[in-house]
């Protein structure tokens, strides 16, 4: 039977009040301890990923080949080698298509994979390495403490104006328990933390607040795009790692778009973190 809606709560509140402080230690630490960080979470959403798209996980020969091409590339970005984490992410999953395609297995989901789970890690261990701390400028370390409370912020207030304010349904062949209240609701929180931010760090406020309302959008088009890869599998969840949660996938389905938005916006800015004042 389905978890009642206020276990299911709860269940959520305690996975979080265990996995934010680690999350939140390893990002601070930085170096290898968030390297293994981000290494240890994509090689567990390969893992989920081939098991979704039908294989066995990282047990089966696509699934050790996505977690060799993901981790290659998380390792090779640890070494600052970022061009080529990059390239052996897009080598990899043309080679990954090829190799499924002559096992007559669908082979465009093992070999997005590599993209869709490897191009966010990159992001994020790039992100942490950044050490911009002049005025104006987020540190890599407050960038992806801001980037979490961004999407914690959302997806806390999303859940619980939608079901407090509920209406009509945002997509709900694709996923039927969101509302537009409850975007509303986790947009409008997104933009808060982005607020406080600014205050904290001395950053333009306005900025910040746009962009990480933006965020919001972008962490609720990343939830969207897990939820219809789950329709079509045709199961609920992704895995059941995470009381409350499911699976790793269904935890950070939001991080996975963001992280690379976030990144691409940096670099945009000439390598580093600075923001408009």
């Amino acid at each position: 039977m389905p978890e009642a809606p206020d276990e299911s709560l709860r269940l959520r509140l305690i996975s979080a009040a265990i996995l934010i402080p680690v999350a939140l230690i390893c990002v601070w630490a930085g170096g290898w301890v968030f390297f293994l960080l981000a290494l240890f979470g994509t090689l567990l959403m390969v893992d989920e990923w081939d098991r979704l798209c039908g294989g066995t996980g990282l047990k089966s020969v696509f699934g050790t080949l996505q977690a060799s091409v993901c981790g290659g590339g998380a390792v090779l970005a640890a070494l600052d080698l970022y061009v080529a984490s990059l390239l052996i992410l897009a080598i990899g999953g043309i080679a990954i298509f090829i190799v499924a395609r002559g096992f007559n297995r669908q082979p465009s989901w093992p070999a997005a994979g590599v993209i869709y789970l490897g191009l966010p890690a990159v992001a994020l261990i790039w992100l942490r390495a950044s050490t911009e701390t002049e005025a104006g400028a987020m540190s890599g370390a407050t960038m992806i403490v801001w980037l979490l409370a961004v999407l914690w912020a959302l997806d806390t207030a999303a859940i619980a104006v939608g079901r407090s304010i509920k209406g009509p349904k945002m997509a709900p062949t694709i996923s039927p328990n969101k509302t537009w209240s409850g975007l509303i609701g986790g947009v409008v929180a997104a933009g808060l933390v982005g607020a406080i931010a600014a205050s904290l760090w001395n950053i333009g406020v306005m900025p910040l607040v746009l962009l990480s309302a933006a965020l919001g959008l972008i962490s609720q088009g990343g939830d969207l795009i897990e939820s219809a890869i789950k329709r079509h599998f045709g199961v609920k969840n992704s895995g059941n790692l995470i009381p409350g949660h499911g699976g790793i996938l269904d935890r950070l389905d939001g991080l996975i778009v963001a992280a690379p938005v976030v990144a691409l916006f940096a670099l945009m800015n000439n390598g580093n973190l600075i923001l408009w004042h």
